[in-house]
């Protein structure tokens, strides 16, 4: 078994054909073929079988995948690390972030690491929270920072950064809006603006909702912050968001916040990477400056 074979493995298991395989790869067609026949002879197992015009695979296969993964993601650290050692810091930083992060905590940061580090080439994927872990789990991104709940998360290291509470959000027309306070009675009777179920913001409002016996009768579920926040602008509801997605409205005048009755904050905007591994050099400074920079901020 050979690294070459696993890279032919893992893109025929993505759903690609053998020749679209042999294209990415830069292979020729029997060349792929050829590669997994020697790996499926050496493990003696079947891999794939034939479906139509495509190969299905196993669930030896499945079980193979994560392995691989892995063995393909280390030879590749590898190389990156030692071609960082001849060019002074050259390389490749695979980050994953939610969209909380990624769209209001991230930028600026990633522009001082950029100042720092100019030869270190970022590489950012903007998914939700879990779909972020689970590329980190999957050795297909080297770090993420996410809104996440105080959860534990296994195989990972988690660093909380800075609290990133849920808020309850009004159009300044609403008729609350002029109230310090809002009951739970009065929220009864409101359409609720939610972010999309998966998301960590809507996991941890259904739980609020839920502790404090508080059930949704009208709820529009909206898939972006900036799109709930237009429509709460246009006084169709009341919403839960983040802190940190309505601090420019807020100033502005554009949307009134108020805290939520009995929310006890378990919400975190967090860097994550794998638990136990080698990490290298520009995944270390990584990490290291994003320690720094939120403790110098008095944040952490």
């Amino acid at each position: 078994m050979n690294v070459q074979q696993l890279h032919v493995f893992m893109e025929v298991c993505s759903g690609r054909t053998l020749a679209d395989a042999a294209v990415k790869l830069g292979l020729k067609q029997p060349t792929v073929s050829f590669h997994l026949r020697k790996l499926e002879e050496e493990l003696g197992v079947t891999l794939f079988r034939k479906q139509s015009r495509s190969l299905q695979p196993t669930e030896a296969a499945a079980d193979l995948l994560p392995y691989a993964r892995k063995i393909v993601f280390l030879v590749e650290e590898a190389k990156l690390t030692m071609q960082e050692r001849r060019e002074q810091g050259e390389g490749r930083l695979r980050l994953g972030a939610s969209y909380t992060p990624a769209t209001y905590v991230l930028p600026p940061h990633l522009a001082a690491y950029r100042q720092l580090y100019p030869g270190v080439n970022q590489q950012l994927t903007v998914k939700q929270a879990g779909s972020v872990l689970f590329m980190l789990r999957s050795y297909e991104i080297d770090v993420g920072i996410v809104s996440l709940s105080d959860s534990p998360q296994e195989g990972l290291v988690v660093q909380p950064l800075v609290a990133d509470e849920l808020k309850l959000l009004l159009a300044p027309q609403h008729a609350l809006a002029n109230q310090r306070h809002v009951s739970l009675d009065e929220m009864r009777k409101e359409t609720f603006l939610l972010h999309e179920t998966g998301s960590t913001s809507r996991t941890l409002s259904d739980e609020w909702a839920n502790a404090v016996g508080l059930k949704w009768e009208s709820v529009m579920e909206l898939g972006a912050i900036e799109t709930i926040k237009e429509t709460l602008k246009c006084n169709m509801g009341i919403g839960i968001l983040p802190h940190r997605s309505v601090r420019r409205e807020i100033e502005a005048g554009e949307l009134v916040m108020r805290d939520l009755p009995q929310y006890v904050n378990r919400r975190h905007i967090c860097l994550a990477y794998r638990e136990g591994e080698q990490l290298s050099p520009h995944v270390r400074s990584f990490i290291a400056f994003m320690r720094r920079t939120f403790v110098s901020n008095g944040k952490l």
